[in-house]
């Protein structure tokens, strides 16, 4: 098995321990593992999605980004049928998308998101 080194913030390591300790993993690589591998099977999954689509895409980002938030959305009005917005506690939002239309624009809106590094949580649901 290759070895390999990775930077982690005080927080997500404390994080990665609790879950180690919760859901009985042997160590801390075992939960990384775990984890990449649920990433690998949520990216397969969505980039085999084809057609017209009926999704929810959800983010949670700080509040300091919301220009990126509107920026890239603008793109996307094509398949944006509603955006909720709501803040929540220490300068967090939750944007909620309901999206209708191709796969491959859905997949595009869904990469730029990730892409720009700056959300905390971003998460497609295919209705």
């Amino acid at each position: 098995m290759t070895i390999i080194s990775i930077s982690l913030t005080d927080e997500i390591l404390e994080e990665i321990d609790r879950l180690q300790k919760e859901l009985g993993f042997s160590g801390r690589s075992e939960v990384m593992r775990a984890g990449a591998r649920m990433l690998l099977a949520d990216n397969k999954e969505k980039e085999a999605l084809e057609g017209r689509l009926n999704s929810v895409l959800l983010l949670i980002h700080a509040q300091k980004v919301e220009d990126t938030v509107t920026e890239i959305k603008h793109e996307f009005e094509d398949i944006i049928s509603t955006q909720i917005h709501n803040h929540l506690r220490e300068d967090k939002c939750l944007e909620v998308f309901i999206l209708e239309g191709d796969a491959a624009r859905v997949k595009q809106l869904v990469r730029l998101f990730h892409a720009s590094g700056k959300m905390d949580y971003v998460k497609l649901i295919i209705a």
